[in-house]
């Protein structure tokens, strides 16, 4: 049978099960959870549609009338159940893993098994590996980290006297792929045309493949992941690439021994080195790597790109970030230890991630067991519980003028000793700052890509002038490009174009 017919099949099944869904009672329907949107039978299936195209602002009417506590927003075939307010979010990050599970939640989100591979939800060697081997090398990686971040910015886009326009997060996505391939596989690989274009690629059909499976009922979802995944053909792509690479290694091992001298200190080594049993084999480190790439290029690129828009509208902060920038650099040279000292840089980037951030839930979490909140809220075995996420950072009872960029808020506060050690630093998460979660899930590679982005923010003011589409000609601030709303996830403008030159000042 044809692809096409097949997932014809697949989808009017999918239609006739999501709609026999919200027509019949069911047992997560949560009736003592305050519901945004309706819950009767078939208007809560035409919510559930408004929440495909509203989500942020459906989040936002649920915090603001239940703030404090918990309500639930319509997804397709279930309901999500959100908490809000700081005494819940801290219950949500001490909950135990066999209770409210982090894994599970994320493996039903990417669809997992089916997008980037079953081993990768049963055995998790590499978070570790990024918690605690990449952290530990930050300081000793840096210098690659520095060359090939300015390399792909000269590569990509040549200064020049004359502004040269690019779009912004396809470009930035190029920087960010190629640098931080510097760490997982070295020279040359991470300059390889095809290589990165593989790598960009798959990030962004994992999302779609997820979101696309996610559409259909649980017992079809075998069927669909294999129809729908790339994954197969793109590990078989990134396999020309790193078969050769990893053969040489595991040769240069047995010949030399574990810690051969010129071994290369990268991710794919540690991951050699940690690798047990089937996990040695080419095409599984192969889809290892493929994967701590999904999880580093399109979160930082978009990152990157939100604080971008800002300063390309705002060219006045660029002369103050290039001062700090100056100055550490001076005393410092390009370290680690300097972005340490860039405190303007980093309550830049924070901001950034605050007033963007990701989307507008964070910290998901699936219930292997019962559960209750302090405040009475019951999540039965089975549901999702998300923590609000925009809506906490734009709470005037958390941050002063909220709903204002404000550069220098954290950098403010670090001067006027307001807090208690880093907690003011772009890596610090809290209640009230949740852009990579919080507690012990919290994203295990912040501390590299804070200093990976804090680095590109530092090149790119010291480098270039920059500014927006249709604003080189003014001295007057441009307007930020309207980001996009993906369901809950918030994506930078993706055709919007900022415009580059040699610094002049």
């Amino acid at each position: 049978m044809a692809d096409s017919s097949l997932l014809a099949i697949l989808a009017a099944l999918a239609a006739f099960l999501y709609l026999k869904s919200w027509l019949l009672p069911s047992k997560h329907a949560f009736p003592h959870i305050p519901a945004i949107g309706h819950t009767a039978p078939l208007l809560s299936l035409i919510s559930s549609f408004h929440y495909l195209l509203n989500a942020r602002d459906m989040v936002q009417q649920g915090y603001d009338k239940y703030k404090g506590r918990a309500f639930k927003v319509p997804e397709l075939f279930r309901w999500m159940i959100i908490v809000t307010g700081p005494q819940l979010i801290e219950e949500l990050r001490k909950a135990p893993d066999d209770q409210l599970s982090f894994d599970e939640a994320v493996s039903d989100s990417l669809q997992v098994d089916y997008t980037l591979g079953p081993t990768i939800h049963t055995n998790g060697y590499h978070i570790p590996i990024i918690r605690t081997t990449l952290t530990r090398n930050l300081g000793a990686l840096f210098p690659d980290v520095r060359d090939e971040l300015a390399t792909a910015f000269t590569d990509i886009i040549p200064p020049t006297d004359e502004w040269t326009k690019v779009p912004a997060l396809s470009t930035i996505m190029k920087v960010v792929c190629r640098t931080t391939n510097r760490i997982f596989v070295g020279l040359p690989l991470c300059r390889d045309p095809d290589y990165r274009e593989l790598n960009i690629e798959f990030t962004v059909d994992v999302v779609k493949a997820a979101a696309t499976i996610n559409l259909f009922p649980h017992f079809l979802r075998p069927l669909a992941g294999r129809v729908l995944t790339p994954v197969p053909s793109k590990i078989r792509r990134a396999e020309r690439h790193l078969r050769p690479i990893i053969e040489q290694r595991y040769k240069m091992m047995e010949e030399l021994g574990p810690d051969y001298e010129g071994k290369p200190n990268d991710m794919l080594s540690w991951l050699m080195d940690e690798a047990v049993g089937e996990e040695k084999d080419v095409s599984a480190l192969t889809r290892r790597i493929l994967t701590v790439n999904f999880a580093a290029i399109h979160t930082s690129s978009m990152s990157f790109t939100h604080a971008l828009y800002q300063l390309a509208a705002h060219p006045e902060w660029a002369s103050v970030l290039r001062e700090e920038v100056e100055d550490v650099v001076k005393k410092e040279g390009w370290t680690k230890q300097a972005m340490q000292y860039m405190r303007k840089v980093d309550s830049f980037m924070k901001e950034s991630q605050r007033f963007h951030g990701l989307g507008s839930i964070v910290m998901t979490r699936r219930a292997l067991q019962d559960f209750t909140f302090s405040d009475g809220t019951f999540v039965p075995r089975g549901a999702f519980v998300s923590a609000a996420a925009t809506a906490t950072h734009y709470d005037v009872e958390n941050y002063d003028r909220a709903g204002e960029f404000d550069p220098w808020r954290f950098s403010s506060a670090r001067a006027q000793g307001e807090g208690e050690g880093t907690k003011h630093q772009m890596v610090s998460t809290s209640k009230e700052y949740v852009p990579f979660g919080h507690g012990r899930h919290a994203c295990p590679g912040r501390f590299f890509a804070a200093n990976e982005l804090k680095a590109m923010m530092a090149h790119v003011v010291v480098t270039y002038d920059v500014s927006l589409e249709g604003e080189s000609e003014s001295s007057g601030q441009g307007k930020v490009p309207d980001p996009m709303w993906v369901v809950t996830a918030l994506v930078p403008n993706p055709t919007a174009k900022v415009l580059f030159r040699r610094r002049r000042g």
